[in-house]
C-alpha cells in the first residue's frame, strides 16, 4: 500500500503534526507513504517525494507545512481532473490523505466520487469545516488573536481609545467570538450577525459614560453592516480587492479601518484598527492542535486500514471518528449563536 498525503488552502499552525502522524501510523502499518508538494498542483504536475522517518523528523512544533500549499482548484483547469487521476496510477498511489479546509476537501469528495480511494482530515483556522467540532489550527489561531487583544489592551487604556481588531473570519465569526470572548472584548461583531453601527457606537458610549476610557472592539473580517456607511471613493478605505482565487473567494480586509472610523466620526472618541492578517496563521502550534492533528493523522490511517474512504476525519467531544466526504462539503460550520448570545453579557 502506498499513502499520498497532501496539504491544501491556507497554511496554519499543526499541518507539520498531521503529516508526521500519517507517515508514522503508516510505516507502522507496513505502507509507503509520499509527499505530494503544493495540494492540487503538485498532484496535476506529479510533484511528488518518499516521506519516511528523516524528512519528519522533528517537524511536530514548526508551522506551515513541510509539503507546501496553493490554492489550486483542479476542476478549474483543462483535464484537471483526468490529469491526477492518471497521476496517481502512474506514482502508484493506493490511497490519498487530503489535509484540507472546506475547498479541499470538496474537491477530495469529487475526486472520490471518480473513484480515488481518499480520506480527508480537516484543517483550518476559521474552524467552519462541517461535521467536526474543530479544525487543525483553529486553536493556535485564537490564541494568538487573544494574546494580541491582551497587548492591545494596554495601549488602548494608556490613550483613551477604542480599539477594533480586525481577525480573520471570511464566513464565520469562530476567531473573533473565541478570541473577543477569551480576551474580554467590549463588542464582537461576527459575519453570521449583521450589525447596526449606531448600536456599536451606543454599546461604546454607555461603557465610556461609567467611567470605562477605553474599549476594545473585535471584528471578524468578513462582518457585514446592516446598513453600508458612506465612504470617501479615494481607495483609503478598501473593504475587499474584488480579485477571486480558484474557488471563487475575494480578498477580504479593510472592515476593522472602516468601523474604526465610523466609531471616531460617530463618538467624537480616538479610535484606531489593527489588523492581525496573516499572523494568526504563523508560528508554533499550541498542544491542543498539536494533539488533535496527531489524533486525526492516526484515524486517517486507520480508516485507510479498514477500507473506509470517502470519509473524513473528525471530533465530537473528545472522541476521534469519521464522518461522509458527502455530509461535509457543500456548506459551512456557522457560529452557534447561544455561544454569541452568551458574548453579548459582557458586551459595553
Amino acid at each position: 500500500m502506498r499513502i499520498g498525503i497532501l496539504t491544501g488552502g491556507g497554511d496554519c499552525p499543526g499541518l507539520n503534526a498531521a503529516i508526521r502522524s500519517v507517515v508514522r501510523k503508516a510505516l507502522a502499518s507496513g505502507y509507503e507513504t509520499i509527499g505530494i508538494k503544493y495540494g492540487w498542483k503538485g498532484l496535476m504536475k506529479l510533484d511528488i517525494y518518499p516521506l519516511d522517518l528523516n524528512n519528519i523528523s522533528g517537524i511536530l512544533p514548526r508551522g506551515g507545512t513541510i509539503l507546501g500549499t496553493s490554492r489550486t482548484n483542479p476542476y478549474k483547469h483543462p483535464d484537471g481532473e483526468k490529469s491526477i487521476l492518471e497521476n496517481l496510477e502512474k506514482a502508484g498511489i493506493d490511497a490519498l490523505v487530503a489535509i484540507g479546509g472546506e475547498d479541499t476537501l470538496s474537491v477530495a469528495y469529487k475526486l472520490y466520487k471518480a473513484g480515488v480511494n481518499v480520506i480527508g482530515i480537516p484543517k483550518t483556522i476559521d474552524n467552519d469545516v462541517r461535521g467536526t467540532d474543530y479544525s487543525i489550527g483553529f486553536d493556535t489561531a485564537v490564541n494568538i488573536a487573544m494574546e494580541a487583544i491582551d497587548r492591545i489592551h494596554t495601549t488602548a487604556e494608556s490613550h483613551n481609545r477604542v480599539a477594533v481588531v480586525e481577525v480573520m473570519g471570511r464566513h464565520t465569526g469562530w476567531i473573533a467570538l473565541y478570541s473577543g470572548l477569551a480576551g474580554g472584548a467590549d463588542v464582537i461583531l461576527i459575519p453570521e450577525k449583521p450589525f447596526d453601527i449606531d448600536q456599536v457606537c451606543q454599546i461604546i458610549e454607555r461603557r465610556h459614560a461609567r467611567g470605562k476610557n477605553f474599549s476594545i472592539v473585535v471584528v471578524a473580517e468578513g462582518a457585514k453592516f446592516k446598513v453600508e456607511p458612506q465612504v470617501d471613493k479615494d481607495g483609503t478605505l478598501i473593504v475587499q480587492d474584488l480579485r477571486v482565487d480558484e474557488f471563487g473567494h475575494v480578498r477580504l480586509g479593510g472592515i476593522g479601518n472602516l468601523v474604526a472610523d465610523q466609531i471616531e466620526k460617530k463618538t467624537g472618541m480616538e479610535a484606531r484598527a489593527t489588523i492581525l492578517g496573516h499572523i494568526q496563521r504563523g508560528g508554533v502550534p499550541t498542544a491542543f492542535d498539536r494533539i488533535l492533528a496527531t489524533r486525526f493523522g492516526v484515524k486517517a490511517v486507520e480508516l485507510i486500514n479498514e477500507k473506509k474512504f470517502g470519509y473524513m476525519t473528525s471530533i465530537q467531544g473528545n472522541n476521534i471518528t469519521e464522518i461522509e466526504l458527502s455530509e461535509v462539503v457543500g456548506g459551512l460550520k456557522m457560529v452557534d449563536i447561544e455561544l454569541f448570545e452568551v458574548a453579548e453579557v459582557f458586551f459595553g
